[in-house]
């Protein structure tokens, strides 16, 4: 069984990349073979796992725009398992040139469908808006991943990804499951990242995940030496909260497959 996941939220700063980067690369130590796609024009999950945006000549922008297969851009990573499609800045003119192509929301969902079965996951890190290159993420998704950070306005602009969630499933992809509402940025010691938990977790219930990533000094600053939470240090509280996730993700998973 392969499974796409679309990690998106049109708000920013609520730990997207961190998460698709990190999930990804720990799906990958627990053995799974991972895609990481960065979607993003940010190219953040692109330098995360040690890339040069600057110097990336072939990308996920070229085989929307420019018909490249997805073999000739994906790469290796230093993280076991786990490969990248990247992203550059060219990206961000992506929302413009696919205005005009006809069946646009489809392009990823027919770019990946080239590489599916290589892979158990396809891990897809959006960008925070709701633009034609989110869209084509959520319709080539099986399911997304929410990521809410544990502090105020935590719920602000759900409910709209909420509805365009509801109207991807109505009109392009009617498979799109929400695979769960992931808490972030928690802080043991301020009263506020409990309530917000109490609250996300009083309306959503079972949709929430019991994995909640702490925030946690050795996460923040992986990204800046191009490594994975799990290569950069395996014992912090950071790759213990992504490694459990990770888990999560597969138990779920192979219960759905029962």
């Amino acid at each position: 069984m392969n499974k796409t996941i679309v990690i998106a939220n049109q708000k920013g700063g609520v730990g997207k990349t961190t998460t698709a980067i990190n999930l990804a690369a720990c799906l990958g130590v627990l053995e799974k073979k991972v895609l990481l796609v960065d979607a993003d024009p940010q190219a953040n999950s692109t330098s995360g796992v040690g890339y040069d945006p600057r110097e990336i000549k072939s990308g996920l922008y070229e085989c929307l725009i420019d018909n490249l297969s997805a073999r000739d851009a994906i790469v290796k990573t230093e993280s076991p398992n786990l490969d990248l499609l990247p992203a550059h800045i060219d990206l961000v003119g992506a929302e413009l040139e696919l205005v005009n192509q006809q069946n646009r929301e489809y392009i990823l969902k027919g770019i990946l469908e080239q590489v599916n079965s290589n892979y158990d996951y396809i891990i897809i890190d959006c960008a925070p808006s709701l633009g034609i290159v989110t869209t084509n993420a959520l319709t080539a998704a099986d399911s997304i991943i929410i990521p809410i950070q544990c502090e105020y306005f935590a719920l602000e602009g759900l409910g709209k990804l909420l509805n365009t969630i509801k109207i991807v499933q109505n009109r392009l992809n009617k498979e799109l499951d929400i695979e769960g509402l992931l808490l972030t940025m928690y802080d043991t010691r301020l009263r506020l990242s409990n309530q917000v938990v109490e609250e996300v977790k009083t309306h959503f219930q079972e949709m929430v995940f019991n994995t909640i990533i702490q925030r946690n000094v050795r996460l923040s600053e992986a990204p800046s030496f191009g490594q994975t939470i799990i290569m950069h240090d395996a014992n912090s509280k950071g790759a213990i909260n992504y490694l459990n996730l990770a888990k999560e993700v597969l138990e779920k998973n192979k219960k759905l497959a029962q």
